[in-house]
């Protein structure tokens, strides 16, 4: 038998030798929502888990009480593996980072198994990645200096396809506005009051007439952050946070600074003064395209899941009750790789750490066609064998994704003149 037969006969055999276990570790996270720098249980479930399969474990990455290190073997390459698993509020696991968090450390333990086996030299390191639904947790560990030694970094994301994410995340600014007046009572003394709402309202204004005049890929939307301040009074204080998003750093930049304007001026308007915290700052996310074709031959290998009748029922109710668009196909295998890379409008703190290493992400489909992430039908099938089916797909895709980098000639050569020229 080939050697590339037997890496993926334990690779698979690993996984389906654990895979209740891991239904359990992502059913676990999945009832056990919590959101940015609060995965307290979460990150304790991944990394016993991570310590039972034989990893050294060391909590509190770059200072992060969540964030952790697991680790196995001691020499060149070393790869690492970025597992996230917070929750939004509202929502719970609708991004599906529940299943992440879990087929990233099978993919993990299924490469060390196959590594051990065949005596092949290699380090991997497991990051335990908090607070990614903020955009920080990454961003936080990568200023921090703890991807740098690494040979390449490996994630996946759930999405409603299978596919290499030959994707271009967004570059992102967030910001946190806050405006401050003079509070007065609105009914008896209005004209003794400078109202901090109304200048949040004309900033958000001047924004949405300012979407008109920016490139097609810039993103920038708000939400208010609540000043519990009742009707009856001139509200002295309001806040606004803002994501604003590009493709290109350089164009989240120049929207960044407009907006910034749009405050200023809304202030200077209103008489009232403004404060412009920059929360998080990250690139766009960087390809490596010999990375990525690696992956993708490894992907063709790997026979995307099948679907029971009672799956294909549920996919065509929640279809129906979520109007989702997919015209009763509701999953597919593999997609064929892009010549090129495809610009999305979504972002993540993976990017970050793209500029610092080769880093492959893989899409797998957790969810049917159509589902929108960051949507109540996304998290639905993240908590049932829909999304676990994804799970173990992606798990055996970044393990052998990994295991056919190794044992490629060249093949960290390659990816890192790539990095280091494009």
């Amino acid at each position: 038998m080939a050697k590339s037969q037997i890496t993926e006969t334990i690779i698979t055999d690993w996984i389906s030798l654990h895979k209740e276990e891991l239904f359990q570790i992502a059913d676990y996270i999945f009832r056990h929502p919590e959101l940015a720098y609060e995965e307290t249980l979460s990150s304790r479930c991944l990394a016993d888990f991570l310590k039972a399969q034989g990893f050294s474990v060391v909590d509190g990455t770059a200072g992060i009480p969540t964030a952790f290190t697991a680790e196995w073997g001691s020499e060149t390459p070393v790869i690492g593996f970025l597992a996230e698993y917070d929750a939004l509020a509202g929502l719970g696991h609708a991004c599906g980072h529940n299943l992440l968090g879990t087929a990233v450390c099978a993919a993990a333990c299924a490469l060390k198994a196959d590594m051990q086996t065949n005596r092949t030299c290699g380090t991997i390191r497991v990051y335990g990645c908090p607070a990614e639904e903020i955009m920080s947790g990454k961003i936080v560990m990568n200023k921090a200096g703890v991807f740098d030694d690494l040979d390449a970094a490996v994630t996946w994301h759930p999405f409603d396809r299978n596919r290499i994410s030959n994707d271009i995340w967004q570059s992102q600014d967030i910001k946190n506005y806050t405006f401050r007046g003079v509070s007065a009572h609105a009914s008896k003394s209005p004209e003794d009051g400078r109202s901090a709402l109304d200048a949040a309202e004309l900033m958000n204004i001047g924004v949405n007439y300012l979407r008109e005049h920016v490139p097609q890929d810039v993103r920038m939307h708000y939400a208010y952050i609540d000043n519990n301040i009742p009707a009856n009074v001139v509200p002295d204080y309001a806040k606004t946070n803002y994501f604003i998003r590009s493709a290109s750093r350089s164009r989240t930049e120049d929207a960044s600074r407009r907006v910034d304007d749009c405050a200023r001026g809304a202030a200077l308007m209103t008489g009232t003064t403004v404060d412009i915290e920059l929360v998080k700052s990250c690139m766009e996310m960087k390809i490596n395209r010999p990375l990525v074709e690696i992956f993708y031959k490894a992907m063709t290998q790997i026979p995307t899941p099948e679907y029971t009748k009672d799956e294909l029922d549920f996919a065509a109710q929640i279809s129906k009750k979520a109007e989702l668009l997919n015209n009763g196909i509701y999953f597919f295998g593999l997609e064929p790789l892009e010549d090129a890379p495809v610009p999305i409008s979504i972002g993540t703190d993976a990017s970050e750490v793209s500029h610092t290493v080769p880093l492959i992400t893989i899409s797998a489909a957790a969810m049917c066609r159509g589902t929108p992430l960051h949507h109540w039908a996304a998290a639905r099938q993240a908590g049932m064998s829909i999304g676990q089916k994804g799970m173990l797909y992606a798990a055996r895709c970044m393990a052998q994704g990994t295991k056919l980098l190794m044992e490629t000639p060249g093949s960290f050569d390659k990816i890192w003149e790539y990095h280091n020229t494009h």
